[in-house]
């Protein structure tokens, strides 16, 4: 086996899918899987099913499998994760060991997704000769990231461009303290989600209310009144950080000429200086790629701040292992 045939491995654990993926070290994707979260299952359901996942990918390559780059929801601590209310349980688990034991690797880059997805497009993509820039992240919850100097702001406890827990003004008393994101709960795809189904009288989907406000005018006026205050949100983010570009990316960018011709209103009146918006080059699987990018900072000794601690290069190849003892996945209950 030549060293050419090398490669890394990429997760993308998300609240409503997981992707997969193997990449040559030049960060070219390889080939790729997408399966559910099934987040109301559990952390240990969910990741026993990612691994599994990873192993199938590995073993159908020929060469080496260098490491690994994890993309997860919230701040990656060394012995838990905080501000990660989509997947219940994940909050409990010390992820970077569960995932080198049960990966059997060494190199394990872990880094929150949104933060990832901001590396990728900076790296790769709508972002690239951009500084400072934004990257804003609309799937089922809503976060951001900052770019300057050529790297995504961590800030000083990891939770930087953790917007989704912004107050949507005075009246709002009920913030993290009380487990509560107002913005997110209010404009995160669950969020619309969930007032599209109370509103119409059946179970919808962000993308179902999207679809439906071209012919319902409920679903229209509950569209517009999100994204305009979206956008609000948006403009004050640029008026703070003055960003040559933003680039959007998440789920609800299936409606990118809606939810782009929001924003852009908004910024054009608003904000003194306003900064190119574009659609994020990476849409559908920027912390997938960003993942991507984790990994292969850590295999050159240069790793990335977002990843929770160094990740120490591995001598060889590996491979997910069958009967790994994981404490932090043999409880199968979904936690709190």
């Amino acid at each position: 086996m030549t060293a050419t045939r090398d490669f890394v491995l990429a997760i993308d654990v998300g609240g409503t899918k997981i992707a997969v993926a193997t990449a040559d070290l030049d960060g070219r994707p390889l080939e790729r899987r997408v399966l559910p979260t099934e987040a109301e299952r559990g952390a240990p359901l969910a990741l026993r099913r990612a691994l599994a996942e990873a192993a199938g990918l590995v073993s159908r390559r020929e060469g080496r499998c260098l490491g690994a780059g994890v993309a997860s929801p919230g701040v990656i601590r060394p012995d838990h994760v905080d501000l990660v209310p989509t997947l219940p349980g994940w909050e409990r688990l010390a992820l970077q060991d569960v995932l080198r034991e049960g990966l059997g690797l060494e190199c394990v880059a872990v880094g929150n997704d949104v933060k990832a997805a901001a590396e990728a497009e900076a790296r790769w993509g709508s972002l690239r000769g951009a500084d400072p820039a934004l990257f804003v992240s609309l799937g089922t919850g809503l976060a951001a990231a900052v770019v300057a100097g050529g790297r995504v702001m961590t800030g000083a406890h990891g939770a930087a461009g953790e917007v989704g827990y912004s107050l949507r003004g005075v009246g709002d008393d009920a913030g993290v303290a009380e487990g509560r994101a107002p913005l997110e709960e209010f404009a995160g795809g669950a969020g619309i989600g969930r007032r599209g189904s109370q509103l119409l009288g059946r179970t919808l989907s962000a993308a179902e209310v999207f679809a439906l406000a071209e012919k319902d005018a409920r679903a229209r006026e509950l569209v517009e009144e999100t994204l305009a205050e979206l956008a609000v949100h948006v403009a004050n983010w640029a008026v703070l950080v003055d960003p040559g570009r933003i680039a959007v990316g998440g789920g609800l960018m299936r409606s990118a000429d809606v939810v782009l011709g929001a924003l852009g209103s908004r910024l054009g009146r608003a904000v003194p200086f306003p900064p190119e918006l574009v659609a994020a080059r990476f849409v559908e699987d920027g912390a997938l790629r960003g993942a991507i990018a984790l990994v292969l900072d850590a295999l050159e000794g240069n790793p990335s701040p977002l990843a929770g601690e160094e990740a120490a290069p591995a001598a060889g190849g590996g491979v997910a292992r069958e009967g790994s003892e994981l404490s932090e996945l043999d409880d199968p209950s979904p936690g709190p």
